[in-house]
């Protein structure tokens, strides 16, 4: 299932999501990037300041790929609230 994200939040709010349903922990994902878990949880709460490298290795250690194309016309109250 694809996600619409618009914000570091929501962007976080689905890598959780990603992450929990594979039952893998943040630690798991810091062993796979040679990142701390705090880096995760901070990409993971949106936080301002994650480098795109950061951004791809997670997304390469939880088998994701980021697509990039036009938005939609959606209102923001329109897109499914993931936090």
């Amino acid at each position: 299932m694809d996600h619409i994200a618009r914000s570091p939040k929501q962007l976080g709010a689905v890598l959780r999501r990603y992450r929990r349903q594979g039952n893998v922990t943040q630690t798991d994902i810091a062993a796979k990037t040679h990142l701390r878990q705090a880096t995760i949880s901070a990409l993971e709460n949106g936080e301002v300041g994650t480098q795109i490298k950061t951004l791809t290795d997670v997304l390469a250690a939880l088998d994701l790929e980021l697509l990039v194309r036009p938005r939609t016309r959606s209102q923001a109250s329109d897109i499914e609230d993931l936090t």
